[in-house]
């Protein structure tokens, strides 16, 4: 039986890339599909761990061959989801959990519409603000272009299944964890389960 298909959400600072990586942990059940991405790698980041990175030349290759699931162009680079990837992993019964934006969020919806939408918000828009000035990865233009970005990216919240508020890191992780498996115990994912469920109410 097919895997589940989350797609988390979230603008800039508000901490997704932290919950996911505590929610694999957590459930080892759950894979991280890699994204592709033109820009450059941060300090500590690595090519296949955190994204895989190319040129602007191997990703339009990738679009053009229809090798995306989705894509999208998110302060000035271009990032994009393996569709062969996600489809390989799923079909073994992985749930896979998408760290993309809400363009690209939409794009999956419209090609799979049972995937489950998560969107984390900071509780403010000021400790956003602040969060973004604390982590010192980006120039004050680039955070700034970042904060234009975020509200439109909140705008999108509405279009999820669910929101997380990341207020408390500890208490947004537990969140994130009990969705997923609140997911999983679907009556009709786990009835598919059972050999023959009818047999025993005989």
């Amino acid at each position: 039986m097919s895997g589940n298909l989350f797609i988390v959400c979230a603008p800039s600072g508000a901490g997704k890339t932290s919950l996911v990586n505590e929610l694999l942990k957590a459930d080892p059940k759950v894979k991280l599909s890699i994204s592709y991405t033109t820009r450059a790698p941060r300090p500590g980041e690595a090519d296949g761990r955190d994204y895989h990175f190319v040129d602007e030349r191997r990703f339009q290759q990738l679009l053009k061959h229809g090798d995306l699931l989705e894509n999208a162009l998110v302060h000035d680079h271009h990032y994009g989801t393996s569709q062969s990837w996600v489809a390989e992993h799923r079909a073994t019964g992985d749930d896979i959990v998408l760290e993309i934006d809400w363009q690209g969020a939409a794009q999956v919806r419209r090609l799979i519409p049972e995937a489950i939408g998560i969107f984390i918000l900071p509780p403010s828009f000021e400790i956003l603000v602040a969060r973004l000035n604390k982590r010192a990865q980006d120039p004050p233009d680039v955070i700034a272009r970042r904060l234009t970005v975020a509200r439109e990216e909140i705008g999108h919240a509405g279009e999820f299944n669910y929101v997380i508020i990341n207020n408390d890191f500890e208490e947004a992780m537990r969140d994130l964890i009990a969705i997923v498996r609140a997911q999983r115990l679907q009556a009709s994912i786990q009835l598919a389960r059972l050999d023959k469920p009818t047999n025993w109410t005989k």
